[in-house]
């Protein structure tokens, strides 16, 4: 007679069962995408219990080929305003799936009222560390120490859970059946794919659109060279179209009705990314694509570099204002955000050369 599989329990003295884990994670999108590489191999490491991954409407989108034991539920924040909006969430998640263990990747005051309503339940949290100190010591310039990855604070959190950690990720499609897309081309075999992503949320982490577009030009010249442009919103695909028109060799994705899907389907056909430190190096992290990134008032050393991503493989400049900021939010206290208008489009051009002569 085959024998029951064996529960995983929780770190405490009544050895209770694990079997529903909320998972939270609102926040920005390449935030919840860094999540990924550790979440599902934790959800295949730990079959007989059930995961419920809760963040925003959009970034929910990310979580394609999920495990089977893996919910991902995208919340509308709107409907769930203030203290009485996130307790009524707390209290119907907890109705629906009857936790026992929260693992909060975030740690903010949002998250903060959702683990006070649960611990009513005698739900067991455990809430990632930030390491907020230590980045503080380096954006002020106190400190050159890198910190944790962000990857390994996540780890930390299922960890102190008492939950298997799982296989190293490889790719989103690990089982290497990559999904046709209707948006994807047939790729020739001596064609080369570039994906650039060249927009940021911030200031302090966007190369100037004109050098990037020195860049691009340089690369468009290249024989069987197709470049995707990625990312941006109505101003950003004005600027997309304007450098698709220069091109026969150059598609601007923002153009075309797309899913998370589409795009991480195409970016697994892709040989290299340029992106800056934004959620399109981390989406290309969850296919394996390396990417060369180019970092400005931000720095790999506070922990949000792309998972496997190889800091060989980084743009940056060795300034003593470096890193001034750990989200890149912060204006440049000289006004000229030298840390990127300085890097020459060379560089970035050598560093793709570089990959793609690696993968010959």
């Amino acid at each position: 007679m085959t024998q029951p599989p064996t529960p995983f329990y929780m770190a405490s003295n009544n050895l209770q069962p694990i079997r529903n884990v909320l998972i939270t994670r609102f926040s920005a999108l390449g935030d919840v995408a860094m999540t990924i590489p550790i979440v599902y191999p934790v959800c295949e490491a730990n079959p007989n219990v059930s995961f419920v991954f809760v963040t925003r409407k959009v970034p929910a989108g990310m979580f394609v080929n999920c495990p089977k034991n893996l919910i991902v539920l995208g919340i509308d924040l709107n409907t769930c305003k203030g203290l009485f909006g996130l307790w009524k969430l707390a209290r119907n998640l907890h109705f629906r799936y009857n936790f026992d263990v929260m693992a909060d990747l975030h740690d903010v005051l949002r998250t903060k009222i959702i683990r006070t309503v649960l611990k009513f339940k005698k739900v067991k949290i455990v809430a990632i560390d930030k390491g907020r100190k230590e980045k503080k010591l380096l954006t002020s310039g106190k400190s050159k120490l890198p910190v944790k990855t962000t990857h390994a604070r996540y780890k930390d959190v299922f960890s102190e859970l008492g939950l298997n950690l799982g296989e190293e990720f490889t790719s989103i499609f690990a089982n290497g059946e990559i999904p046709k897309s209707p948006i994807v081309p047939a790729k020739g075999e001596k064609e080369r794919w570039i994906a650039v992503a060249p927009f940021s949320q911030h200031k302090g982490k966007e190369y100037p659109i004109e050098q990037m577009q020195m860049v691009i030009n340089e690369m468009a010249r290249w024989e069987h060279c197709h470049i995707f442009l990625m990312g941006g919103g109505e101003k950003e695909r004005d600027i997309f179209d304007t450098i698709m028109r220069r091109y026969n060799n150059v598609l601007s994705l923002p153009h075309i009705k797309h899913s998370f899907a589409d795009e991480l389907v195409l970016l697994s056909h892709c040989d290299v990314m340029v992106t800056m430190d934004s959620a399109n190096m981390h989406l290309a992290s969850l296919v394996g694509l390396p990417v060369v990134s180019v970092w400005g008032a931000t720095h790999p050393s506070c922990g949000f570099m792309g998972w496997h991503q190889a800091l060989k493989d980084t743009v940056q400049l060795n300034l003593e204002c470096r890193p001034c900021s750990v989200f890149g939010n912060k204006k440049c206290r000289y006004g000229d955000y030298h840390c990127m208008s300085d890097i020459s489009p060379e560089m970035i051009i050598k560093k793709v050369l570089t990959i793609l002569e690696r993968d010959e």
